[in-house]
């Protein structure tokens, strides 16, 4: 099929790569030049581990444009794949969405499906099919699907390829059968409903794994009060298929680019039809609390950063991804810096995005050694394998005192044990095989 995808950021970008994978002939809209340049020369503006190999390898059936005439004019399907970020009150920006609709609608020439792959809330792509038909400039008939994504930054290219599940939510069953048709030879379920259903189900599950989080965090943060350790506590959870095992890894919060928006998306709708959604309002608020958890315990060493040297072992919001869209060192940085500590930072990949927010506050590192060395307190945000490989016997030989607090649980408490550290983690023991009075 002819398809035409707007956007080209981890949704567009990912999406239309992997329809080239299945022999659709693609073209990807973007309005940065820049952006299309690069794609066009076989390279991935966004890292994203497996994508920029597919990109080449399918590049005879890749197309990259600013020009959406020519994309939309005759496309068979076209998927819309732009940003969704929250505004201030947690609602959803719909503006690159509605911009694109606006695009479509004087541009299609042909009968075509119209795809909405954004995350957008509930009854958006019923608004949208009305924007379409109020503004066709070419007698045409348009049909608009729900289809959302259910990719997670770092694993996109494999999630797109071996989803879980493919929802498809439509009015008419033409819709439906072209998306089957798209999608014939994905090796994933298919699940085909209403609009409005769809777009709930992407909210809905998101939120669900939001909550998880959420709960098994809240969880961790008794264990160390009573005693209990939450890796042995999860792991007891797991074996019951009720729950799983995955999302039982308790640390520092969620972020990127989902969880945070659209739990306060759903919360946000939810109150505008004066239907309150209590227990996602708590995820919430767990969630902005917990991103604090390694500050609060750094006040038992010291009262006070200043003058202190630092050290950031990831900047991330997760391992495999240059995002720091709701990364927790975004907030736990700038209080240190506020309060006079001296940070050297080290992330394989976050590092460039990180020094567009701070360029010259920061000491960036090549390697974890040098990130170390001669720091007063390392402070761990993301679980890196380069982190969770590293010989522990170097945080006591390089650090002027081996303090590391562990937002991800990177380390068995056997081998700290064995490693004449200070390690403080999520729901576990305290490890004090130094101690340490206030500084």
């Amino acid at each position: 099929m002819k398809i035409a995808v707007a956007g080209t950021g981890y949704v567009g970008l990912v999406t239309g790569v992997c329809l080239a994978e299945h022999k659709h002939f693609v073209t990807c809209v973007d309005i940065d030049d820049k952006k299309v340049a690069l794609m066009k020369a076989g390279i991935s503006p966004i890292y994203e581990p497996g994508l920029e190999e597919l990109l080449a390898k399918n590049i005879e059936r890749l197309n990259f444009s600013t020009e959406y005439k020519e994309a939309y004019k005759d496309a068979d399907v076209i998927f819309i794949g732009v940003g969704t970020p929250e505004k201030q009150d947690g609602s959803a920006n719909l503006s690159y969405v509605y911009g694109v609709v606006e695009q479509i609608a004087g541009s299609i020439e042909k009968d075509c499906v119209v795809v909405v792959k954004s995350t957008v809330p509930i009854g958006t792509n019923d608004k949208i099919e009305e924007m379409i038909k109020s503004r066709l400039v070419h007698d045409v008939n348009v049909y608009v699907a729900s289809n959302p994504e259910f990719l997670a930054q770092g694993t996109a290219v494999r999630d797109t390829l071996h989803a879980s599940r493919i929802v498809i939510g439509v009015e008419e069953p033409y819709a439906g059968e072209v998306l089957k048709e798209v999608y014939k030879d994905f090796d994933a379920p298919i699940v085909v409903t209403n609009r409005k259903s769809a777009e709930m189900i992407k909210y809905a599950s998101n939120d669900f794994l939001a909550l998880k989080i959420s709960f098994i965090n809240e969880i961790a943060n008794l264990c160390e009060i009573i005693g209990a350790d939450i890796e042995d506590v999860a792991h007891g959870m797991g074996y019951d298929n009720r729950i799983g095992n995955r999302f039982l890894n308790a640390g520092i919060g969620y972020g990127g680019s989902c969880f945070p928006k659209d739990t306060k998306a759903l919360h946000w709708l939810a109150n505008f039809h004066d239907n309150e959604l209590k227990t996602i309002k708590a995820a919430i608020d767990v969630n902005e609390n917990q991103k604090l958890k390694l500050i609060k315990k750094s006040r038992k060493y010291f009262d006070s950063f200043k003058g202190l040297n630092v050290a950031v072992l990831g900047l991330t919001f997760k391992p495999g991804t240059d995002d720091l869209r709701e990364a927790p060192t975004l907030v736990n940085i700038p209080i240190m810096l506020e309060d006079g500590a001296n940070i050297k930072a080290w992330d394989p990949v976050g590092v460039d995005n990180f020094k567009k927010i701070y360029h010259d506050e920061i000491t960036y590192c090549n390697t974890i050694e040098d990130t170390i060395k001669e720091a007063d307190v390392c402070f761990i945000f993301t679980e890196w394998d380069e982190v969770k490989e590293f010989d522990l016997t170097k945080y006591n030989r390089l650090m002027r005192k081996p303090i590391i607090l562990d937002g991800r649980n990177c380390y068995d408490l056997i081998s700290v044990k064995k490693a004449n550290l200070t390690y403080d983690s999520i729901g576990r023991e305290t490890v004090n095989s130094l101690e340490y009075s206030l500084a």
